[in-house]
């Protein structure tokens, strides 16, 4: 009775956050859906776009032409590179750019994409911050929209939507679009009955008092800014029309180690920031961000007890064999696939998974690396090549 009540209780974990949670959302979001003001501005007010970069020569050139074109009152707007002591010609590039108004700051040592954007918080000179990331490309509609978001004075963060894209339709990783075009949808709902619990890091609008609160360097300040928000009695919302276009990882191993980077520091920031889970204090956020964060961050060691309780249920009930049969099944075929020879695209049967093996072991690395105090401010970002968007499949 005890391994099958372990198995019950750990299987009700990922049940829970994956469907259970949305459901939850979207029937909450029927009765409570929150209509979005109509606001008009009368002027656009002044922005700054931000973007930490390490040794990205080959991308800085073409996202800064795409930032440029962006549709936004070029004397309203001001683009700040931070460059994290890059040693290759990124500083060389971002300088030619100067009399397009694009200004560089150049940190000494490197320090971490946090750090990084604690260091320039004084530099920036627009009542709104747009945060962005170097290896994605942002519509050319999508900041008007963000700004439009926070001219409601309850928001304080506004999230853009992530797109994930590939080079072609054969483009390796599929089953990161799949999540991400999941996770989209989750936010949707939340924002619907309340707001978002973390921003996209990819690309998001915070007001300039909320963005110049510090956020220790080890965290994760996309994450932070939603959690901020709310401390200060803001909502975070999700913007669908401000579309962000975010290339695949080159291959399961580099999104493997995505992964553990992001969770890491997603741990890290929960504890940090766990007060917010006090129901009595944050109502219906504590309990989405009980939900959608620390229920999944901790389905990996759900799985892995309900896989230990079924091995020992098989032993004595025949019923438990199949799910032990089903749970070999889908490990051997994700091993496999995982492992896939790095210049080989294995075969889509696999993808699924193959992407969910990945990220139940990332996740557990990611919690021994946090029990162990193993945090880093700097990591080794994961290289994304640009995909051509006008002829990208989306998530």
């Amino acid at each position: 009775m005890l391994a099958l009540a372990v198995f019950l209780g750990a299987v009700s974990v990922p049940v829970y956050a994956y469907l259970g949670y949305p459901a939850l959302l979207w029937c909450l979001g029927r009765g409570l859906r929150r209509a979005r003001r109509s606001v008009e501005l009368t002027s656009w007010p002044r922005i700054s776009i931000v973007l930490a970069a390490h040794n990205e020569e080959a991308t800085i050139a073409r996202t800064l032409d795409r930032l440029l074109a962006v549709e936004y009152p070029a004397e309203r707007r001001q683009i700040l590179i931070i460059s994290d002591a890059s040693t290759d010609r990124t500083d060389e590039i971002v300088r030619g750019y100067r009399t397009r108004g694009v200004e560089l700051l150049r940190l000494p040592r490197r320090v971490g994409k946090t750090a990084a954007e604690n260091a320039a918080r004084h530099d920036l000179t627009g009542e709104i911050i747009v945060n962005t990331d170097a290896s994605v490309e942002v519509h050319p509609q999508a900041l008007k929209p963000l700004v439009v978001a926070l001219a409601d004075r309850e928001v304080g963060v506004a999230s853009g939507r992530d797109v994930s894209v590939a080079r072609d339709a054969t483009g390796v990783n599929l089953g990161e679009s799949r999540y991400v075009g999941y996770e989209m949808v989750v936010r949707e709902l939340e924002t619907r009955v309340w707001g978002i619990v973390g921003a996209s890091g990819c690309l998001y609008a915070i007001r300039r008092q909320l963005h110049l609160d510090p956020v220790p360097d080890a965290l994760s300040r996309d994450f932070a800014a939603a959690l901020t928000a709310t401390e200060r009695g803001y909502r975070s919302a999700s913007v669908p029309e401000a579309i962000c276009y975010v290339p695949r990882a080159p291959s399961l191993r580099a999104e493997y180690r995505r992964k553990v980077r992001t969770m890491t520091r997603g741990l890290e920031t929960l504890w940090y920031k766990r007060h917010l889970m006090n129901p009595f204090r944050y109502g219906v956020f504590a309990w989405m961000l009980f939900s959608h964060k620390l229920c999944r961050w901790l389905t990996p060691w759900a799985l892995v007890a309900s896989a230990l309780a079924v091995v020992v249920l098989a032993a004595s009930e025949a019923w438990a064999r199949y799910p032990l049969i089903v749970c070999a099944v889908v490990t051997l075929a994700g091993l496999v696939g995982w492992r896939w020879p790095a210049h080989g695209r294995p075969p889509t049967l696999l993808a699924g998974p193959a992407y969910f093996v990945a990220g139940t072991v990332a996740g557990l690395e990611a919690w021994i690396r946090v029990l162990r105090g193993e945090l880093t401010a700097v990591w080794e970002p994961s290289r994304r090549a640009l995909a051509d968007v006008r002829g990208a499949p989306p998530a």
